[in-house]
């Protein structure tokens, strides 16, 4: 193990923290798709994104079956964490079901708001159960 990496309880603490994730999927041909984008995720649980059918990354997450979220700190002391695992897709969510992803991001206010407007009956939610992890903290040596 290295110097900088983190335990499990630390990885699973730092994701269900508030980030920005960045999810990549597999695509023929290209590099791998990578974007930015809400997720869920609490300790022991799946990782989840709130997305449409018909979109590029749900595409590809279905084509592929599986997908990577990265989420990272961008002022030192630098840390991420990056997770891996298989897609299964809840069909037509509600909005209640989402309500807890957006809420992360935005108050309470804001947040029926944002779903009054962006909510659809092409929604999906995306869970992936994480089976591959890497992390690196660089507090713990110092930088």
């Amino acid at each position: 193990m290295s110097a900088t990496s983190m335990s499990t309880s630390e990885r699973e603490t730092f994701l269900a923290d508030l980030h920005i994730g960045v999810i990549a999927v597999d695509r023929d041909g290209r590099a791998p798709l990578a974007v930015p984008i809400w997720y869920f995720y609490e300790p022991g649980g799946d990782v989840w994104v709130w997305t449409e059918n018909g979109t590029v990354k749900e595409k590809l997450i279905r084509a592929s079956g599986r997908y990577s979220l990265v989420a990272q700190n961008e002022a030192p002391p630098y840390s991420y964490v990056s997770v891996e695992g298989p897609a299964e897709f809840q069909e037509s969510p509600s909005a209640d079901d989402v309500r807890p992803l957006v809420r992360r991001y935005l108050s309470e206010d804001d947040t029926t708001q944002f779903l009054e407007q962006m909510f659809n009956d092409r929604a999906v939610i995306i869970r992936m159960r994480p089976e591959h992890w890497l992390s690196v903290d660089y507090s713990k040596v110092g930088f």
